[in-house]
């Protein structure tokens, strides 16, 4: 803070190289989209002392602690075979995608399957000089309602990333290669393909109408997050620990009732009572008349 200022950190590059299209190409930084930076973190501490505890690595033969400077990336070939890398080794073997995210190519968006997006980041040219050309990529991508496939080396493994206009600038995904998704059918094959009934079904469509909304991310709260706020303010101030109770879903063993009680809850309703007997309904009815003659016109 400088008098009456507060300056606040812009958020740092994951990654600075070029965007290139063809022969096009520009200054670009990647920034991550996310942040965990407000999540409650825990230190690892000794209940003796108080003091923070440090990780250190070890031989697993000798149990020697080993320091940074003894340390080195190996790959195991055999059993407790290794072939050491240094890290000039492994700088020397930097590819294209290092420093460049070259387009190769460009398909509808609706092609790439939710389960190979990964994370998220924000591409944004580096500097004024860089901005008609990245404007260029973007509107280009935008008109013809495409998104962009490239590559780019992240935390030394390359990785495929999804290009796609927002707003005035790109949003990035890396994408997960083929080999690293599971094959649904190796879940979902086992499931039976029974017709649903047609009154049951029309039961949770009902259900999906009452709920449905537009997204709206802040109308979710963590509150697990808030949970442990409560019980780290709770412990500071010496006071008894919050206790929350959650209750525990069971299966559904009639699916129809629990269907019609759904549709109770959701308009505010209890569920529907039982029929009284015939000669209760009289009475009541025969009371209600009666009350009916005796109040005053």
């Amino acid at each position: 803070r400088a008098g009456s200022v507060e300056w606040i950190m812009a958020p740092r590059a994951n990654w600075k190289g070029y965007l290139k299209l063809s022969l096009v190409s520009c200054a670009v930084e990647l920034y991550p989209a996310t942040t965990t930076k407000d999540r409650v973190a825990f230190h690892m501490i000794n209940r003796e002392t108080g003091h923070r505890l440090r990780r250190q690595l070890v031989d697993e033969v000798t149990g020697e602690v080993v320091e940074s400077d003894g340390q080195a990336r190996g790959y195991e070939i055999a059993k407790r075979e290794y072939v050491l890398l240094e890290e000039d080794e492994i700088e020397s073997v930097a590819i294209e995608s290092t420093h460049t995210i070259d387009i190769e190519s460009f398909v509808p968006r609706e092609e790439i399957d939710e389960v190979y997006l990964d994370a998220p980041y924000y591409l944004a040219p580096d500097g004024k000089v860089a901005e008609e050309a990245f404007a260029v990529i973007r509107d280009a991508m935008r008109e013809r309602q495409v998104v962009g496939l490239g590559r780019v080396v992240l935390y030394r493994r390359e990785r495929i990333v999804m290009l796609e206009p927002r707003g005035n600038g790109i949003a990035a995904r890396t994408l997960r290669y083929a080999y690293e998704v599971r094959n649904d059918r190796d879940y979902f094959d086992d499931i039976g393909d029974g017709k649903v009934a047609g009154e049951m079904l029309d039961l949770a469509q009902h259900i999906i109408d009452k709920k449905l909304t537009s997204f709206d991310p802040a109308r979710f709260e963590d509150r697990y997050q808030n949970a442990l706020v409560d019980l780290i303010k709770a412990k500071t101030g010496h006071r008894p620990a919050p206790k929350l109770e959650a209750p525990k879903p069971s299966n559904v063993i009639n699916l129809m009732d629990a269907l019609r009680r759904s549709i109770a809850a959701e308009k505010g309703e209890a569920a529907e009572p039982k029929r009284k007997p015939q000669r209760a309904a009289a009475k009541s009815a025969a009371t209600t008349a009666t009350r009916k003659q005796r109040a005053p016109a």
